[in-house]
């Protein structure tokens, strides 16, 4: 599959998203987080790993993860790959909801088929290309993606533990949706309890509870996502980027960093 590296993000033109996954040349790593779009990253190339709910998933060439809505995963990508990513909203598949007003979809590698693969390779370079109709093209094989989703992959037999987390999560999405609206500003425990009428110390059970992660380690992470573009993609000084992000100095901005990649953002910068 050829990919070019231009980031794909369709907004007017198709009702979903799909572009290139950010972390295609590797040393990528991305910690615990969740977020209310259905997503599916298809590996073509390479390899990764994915670990949701804290259970691992490899994916080679060939396979590809279904991510629900509100389920925690994360994803370590050492080597340079070839994956393509693609986001529903959660709501495209309102009609299919469970009593609990809840879809969920299997992780199951026994039913993935060369037929889901053939999609998003057809999608990709027909977006790509850009002919004439080609949204046509590329909504006709989208439905037919939801179709396969929903008659193939969607499971009724839901645990209440599951729509319970579900829940809790939604509400923290709320939440961390500020904190990616506004992350480079001060963002304290306190603040955000304020503006959402919680306690600090509730706010602080529900992240540990349902996040599984602290506040602070979610704020740094959400902080770091955008300091790593950042590091790679300009030639703003280490300092600088620190700053722009929300970091309390350059310091800050090393330590989280170094815990992340092992090495100092000025090392990862120089060997890549």
């Amino acid at each position: 599959m050829e990919y070019s590296h231009e980031i794909i993000v369709p907004n007017d033109d198709l009702p979903f998203k799909m572009f290139i996954f950010e972390g295609s040349q590797g040393g990528y790593i991305r910690q615990k987080h969740w977020h209310r779009s259905i997503e599916i990253f298809a590996v073509f190339d390479g390899e990764m790993e994915f670990y949701l709910n804290d259970k691992r998933y490899p994916l080679h060439p060939g396979e590809f993860m279904l991510v629900n809505s509100n389920e925690l995963h994360s994803i370590y990508a050492p080597k340079k790959n070839k994956t393509l990513v693609i986001q529903i909203p959660v709501a495209t598949f309102e009609r299919y909801y469970t009593d609990d007003g809840f879809i969920y979809f299997s992780h199951s590698s026994r039913i993935q088929d060369e037929e889901v693969m053939g999609l998003f390779e057809e999608m990709y370079h027909v977006y790509a290309e850009k002919k004439n109709g080609y949204e046509y093209k590329v909504q006709s094989l989208y439905y037919r993606l939801l179709y396969l989703l929903v008659s193939k992959y969607r499971k009724t037999d839901l645990d209440a533990e599951k729509i319970r987390a579900n829940k809790k999560l939604n509400k923290l999405s709320t939440i961390t949706d500020y904190m990616k609206q506004n992350y480079s500003k001060e963002l304290s425990l306190e603040s955000i309890a304020r503006t959402f009428n919680y306690s600090p110390t509730y706010l602080s059970r529900m992240f540990r509870k349902y996040a599984q992660m602290s506040y602070k380690t979610y704020l740094d992470d959400l902080r770091l996502r955008h300091a790593y573009n950042d590091l790679m993609n300009t030639d703003l000084s280490i300092g600088m980027v620190a700053e722009k992000n929300g970091f309390a100095g350059s310091k800050a901005f090393a330590r989280v960093f170094k815990e992340q990649y092992g090495v100092l953002p000025s090392e990862y910068r120089k060997k890549n």
